[in-house]
């Protein structure tokens, strides 16, 4: 049952079998349907999550009322917002909600916490997942600023290959921060060649 989340979390750090068995432990099982939002804008957000199984979006709301989605999270990713409730102790200002059905592995700051006391390796572990999603927010923001549509939607095929049959195309088109009509015009170019 842990196989997954136990690989995961262990290609950085080298662990014992009892220390996984503590982080285990400490693990809440969970599943989810779609179209549930696990986190709402303006609450504290309480989790860092594991998907086993499924797709998750996080995104908030702009000033004119659109949705523009930061992450999506699917097999073997985390999701959470841990830049503002959990780190900064301040309200998120994102929504987290599931796009498929999903299983997770959840776990709250406590138990976090917890786990660092007992088994102090998952701290490195930890901060080393911490720092690659800041190399990975740095490099989509970079291509976000500096590269055209056609070249972000190419690049996001090759990070998410499967995702454009799984998700809707205005959530891609959101991701992307162009409309879903010019994304539609850029698929069919890229079709044609």
């Amino acid at each position: 049952m842990y196989s997954q989340i136990n690989k995961n979390i262990s290609r950085y750090v080298t662990f014992e079998p009892k220390e996984l068995e503590i982080f285990n432990s400490l693990l809440e099982y969970k599943t989810v349907p779609k179209k549930t939002i696990l986190l709402h804008e303006g609450e504290m957000c309480n989790f860092e999550a594991f998907v086993i199984k499924g797709c998750v979006r996080k995104y908030y709301i702009d000033a004119n009322g659109f949705e523009v989605i930061l992450q999506f999270a699917i097999e073997n990713a985390w999701i959470s917002d841990i830049s503002f409730s959990i780190y900064e102790d301040k309200p998120s200002r994102v929504y987290i909600e599931t796009l498929e059905d999903c299983e997770f592995f959840m776990f709250s700051p406590d138990s976090k916490e917890e786990l660092f006391v007992k088994a102090p390796k998952f701290e490195r572990a930890f901060r080393i997942l911490m720092q690659r999603n800041l190399a990975v927010t740095q490099e989509r923001l970079f291509y976000t600023i500096s590269k055209t549509a056609t070249e972000k939607y190419l690049e996001f095929l090759e990070h998410y290959p499967t995702l454009s049959q799984r998700v809707a195309q205005h959530y891609i088109a959101s991701y992307l921060g162009i409309s879903a009509e010019f994304l539609s015009k850029i698929r069919t170019k890229i079709a044609k060649h």
